[in-house]
């Protein structure tokens, strides 16, 4: 079959490589792309916020199946207009893609069908707002309602941080996305990442992984998109994903078909692994960056026949097989990231680290122009290992790392730090 994937990132350039070895697959487009996609598909300059232009290729490249993998399309309706045009999708419609496109829609849902979270209030004034919050203990959490490409949340550590997010809310830096604002209870605990497929009614939990948002060794600076991933999770035991399953993705779904807008596609819950058990911190409703990347080379199942799954409501007769293996990925990006940086930096080498034994190089911005490979957005590569254990698909990665001649990038050094404590743990326990 022919397929259409929508998106140009790291995640897509893992969805593509995973669905290139798919034997379902006849021809696998993406659009935009990006360099490393290019290696694994067609690359088409689609604008995919054109829904009737994507539709038209569709037609003319008489594509079976669309996967769409960026939050704002799906927001945007995307996959109904597919729908509509006859057209099969992976990835949920306008009103179930609310989970992600508007905080406040996913807190009322998590009060309404008792899902556990922080408490909340949603505001769309300042005066309003700020008053809530200075009832409330510190931190706090501001999140701007809509999507802000990850740049809406502030943890306030104090009243006049608090008071600061909020007035940056209303005053518009983040569009649209900030004409309402949910103030929230800050929730202590580690966090982890959490995936299944869902195809309106039935749910199948996909490996765990655990990523870091801090620009910084240490978890330190500002949060970016994330600066790396592991998986599995070894925080995330089988028991937190029962409860995981039970407490907070099942109710989701149940709650969705109740109010008439099912869910079909990836749910990925950012959640707080708190005293209490897990809590929702927020959802997205596409695979995430940079989880995507970890849990692609550690699943050994057809991606391809999983998605079809989904869409075609079967997932309750469909399994999915992964390697014990670790899977580990480390981000280079773009120096200034997350704040301003220059584009356009040449980056080599990238033939040798891809050389390294269970080493494959996902591309995030980059292009190829006049034959070199050049970065263009904030996070660029992602470089990813397989090992035995979290030590060594780290080993791998740093390998890897150290083998790509790129002066304008940089990355942590410390990615798995939290896996490779608990590894230590339990050798000096044993």
């Amino acid at each position: 079959m022919n397929v259409l994937l929508i998106g140009s990132g790291g995640r897509e350039h893992a969805l593509a490589w995973a669905l290139a070895a798919s034997p379902l697959l006849s021809r696998l487009y993406c659009a935009p792309g990006n360099a490393g996609i290019a290696e694994v598909a067609e690359c088409v300059p689609l604008k995919t916020d054109d829904h009737a232009a994507v539709i038209r290729f569709a037609r003319e490249k008489a594509v079976d199946f669309v996967v769409v993998g960026p939050e704002a399309p799906l927001v945007a309706g995307l996959a109904d207009d597919l729908g509509a045009a006859g057209i099969k999708v992976f990835g949920p419609s306008r009103a179930a893609a609310q989970l992600e496109g508007s905080k406040g829609f996913t807190k009322d849902l998590c009060a309404e069908f008792n899902i556990p979270t922080g408490a909340y209030r949603r505001f769309t004034d300042a005066a309003s707002a700020k008053a809530y919050a200075a009832s409330q203990s510190l931190p706090i959490v501001i999140k701007a309602d809509g999507l802000a490409a990850g740049k809406g949340v502030t943890i306030a550590m104090t009243r006049a941080e608090a008071d600061a997010a909020i007035d940056t809310c209303f005053a518009g830096a983040f569009g649209a996305a900030g004409h309402e604002v949910v103030v929230e209870e800050f929730l202590d605990g580690e966090e982890a990442s959490f995936f299944a497929l869902v195809d309106g009614k039935n749910a199948l939990a996909l490996a765990t992984a655990q990523d870091h948002k801090r620009v910084g060794d240490g978890d330190t600076g500002p949060n970016t998109g994330g600066m790396g991933a592991y998986s599995p999770a070894p925080v995330m035991t089988p028991a937190l994903v029962r409860r995981t399953m039970d407490e907070i993705i099942l109710p989701t779904v149940r709650g969705m078909v109740a109010r008439g807008t099912p869910f079909r596609g990836v749910l990925f819950a950012g959640l707080m692994l708190t005293a209490d058990g897990p809590k929702l911190i927020e959802y997205n409703v596409r695979f995430g960056d940079p989880e995507t990347q970890v849990l692609m080379m550690r699943l050994k199942s057809d991606l391809l026949a999983a998605l079809l799954a989904t869409a075609d409501g079967v997932l309750d007769n469909f399994d999915l097989r992964w390697s014990d293996d670790v899977a580990l990925t480390v981000v280079m990006a773009s120096k200034g990231y997350p704040g301003e940086y220059t584009k356009g930096t040449e980056i080599r080498g990238l033939d040798a680290a891809a050389a390294v034994d269970g080493v494959q190089i996902f591309h995030a911005g980059t292009e190829r122009r006049d034959g070199r490979i050049q970065a263009t957005g904030g996070r660029v590569l992602n470089v990813t290992a397989l090992g035995r254990t979290v030590s060594d698909a780290q080993a791998r990665a740093y390998a890897a790392v150290d083998k790509i001649d790129w002066p304008g990038g940089f990355c942590r050094r410390d990615i798995g730090w939290r896996a490779i404590a608990r590894e230590r743990q339990e050798k000096a326990g044993g």
